[in-house]
């Protein structure tokens, strides 16, 4: 009886292991967040939080809607119902007066989403030029404009990003692949391989870029990208992800460029449309930033073609 008592608590042990294994720890802290907002709503109301109702959580969104946009209010809902499920509870997130509350909301509110300014060719050029400038080490200006060209040029998210190690690329004749061993839309580990061919211009190349990092900063295993210590000293320690944030502003700012509509996204975001601007298809840009579905590519495509192919150039005035 013992030995089954054990059995099954190893197995309870290894069930909720595989469950909490099932999303990202970036995900699992989101949801916490959110749950956690949740539940400082309930508790000024006196509310159950857990298990809670559908109605307290419609007047949760109905109390979000008021300075929050609906993709915002849509996230909280999925973090509730998932923090139901794996402390076993069953959360019904299409009960009508969930989903017609989110319709009113949304018809009151809109749902059209302003999203961050993508780095298009131009002003990623003016802020390489802005780096070339700085009166600081070499090997800091090759690290931040590697970091950068390497972001735009592979449609990078950020933390796929700051995860490349040395052992990753690998250099070719064409120019470099590089393995993403995991990314937010890989949850299993699947991996994929990112081709950055070379460029005509060697400055704004992240191949030569990438090379010349390493050859000066002697990088021969680990993370490429690094911090320095205060005495400009290249560490062994992996920039984060909010790094590419700070670099990105920083030099956009030195550029003389408006800075605070712009986040780490806009490396990737900028790729695609550029890439669109430039007539590559839907299939050519998702091959390269790994998106799963089209919706998101062809809202870059359709940014990239709003004056292209605009009818008003038909008529003339």
């Amino acid at each position: 009886m013992n030995e089954l008592t054990t059995d099954l608590k190893l197995l309870h042990d290894e069930t909720l292991n595989n469950l909490k294994s099932s999303k990202a720890n970036n995900t699992l802290r989101a949801y916490k967040s959110d749950f956690k907002d949740f539940v400082g709503f309930c508790s000024k109301h006196s509310f159950i939080s857990m298990p809670t109702e559908p109605k307290v959580v419609s007047l949760y969104l109905t109390h979000l809607s008021k300075n929050h946009k609906i993709s915002t209010l849509r996230r909280r809902l999925v973090s509730i119902s998932m923090v139901h499920k794996l402390r076993g509870h069953y959360l019904d997130t299409k009960h009508p007066i969930i989903i017609e509350n989110l319709m009113g909301i949304r018809r009151v509110k809109g749902s059209i989403q302003k999203g961050k300014k993508p780095l298009l060719i131009n002003n990623l050029k003016l802020i390489i030029n802005v780096i070339n400038e700085q009166k600081i080490e070499e090997i800091k200006k090759l690290r931040d404009k590697t970091i950068l060209l390497i972001g735009f040029g592979g449609g990078f998210r950020r933390n796929e990003l700051i995860s490349v190690d040395y052992e990753d690329l690998e250099f070719v004749t064409e120019g470099v692949k590089i393995t993403i061993k995991k990314s937010k839309t890989d949850q299993f580990g699947e991996g994929m391989i990112k081709g950055l061919p070379y460029f005509d211009n060697n400055n704004y190349c992240p191949v030569v870029n990438l090379k010349k990092l390493l050859e000066i900063s002697k990088i021969k295993s680990g993370p490429i990208f690094r911090r320095f210590s205060k005495g400009s000293y290249l560490t062994d320690k992996r920039l984060t992800d909010q790094s590419v944030v700070l670099l990105l502003k920083k030099y956009l700012f030195l550029a003389g460029i408006e800075y605070k509509n712009y986040a780490g996204h806009s490396l990737r975001s900028g790729f695609a449309t550029s890439a669109a601007e430039a007539g590559a298809d839907e299939r050519s840009i998702m091959a390269m930033t790994g998106h799963k579905n089209t919706q998101m590519v062809r809202r870059y495509i359709k940014e990239a073609n709003l004056f292209k192919n605009n009818a008003l150039n038909k008529i003339n005035i």
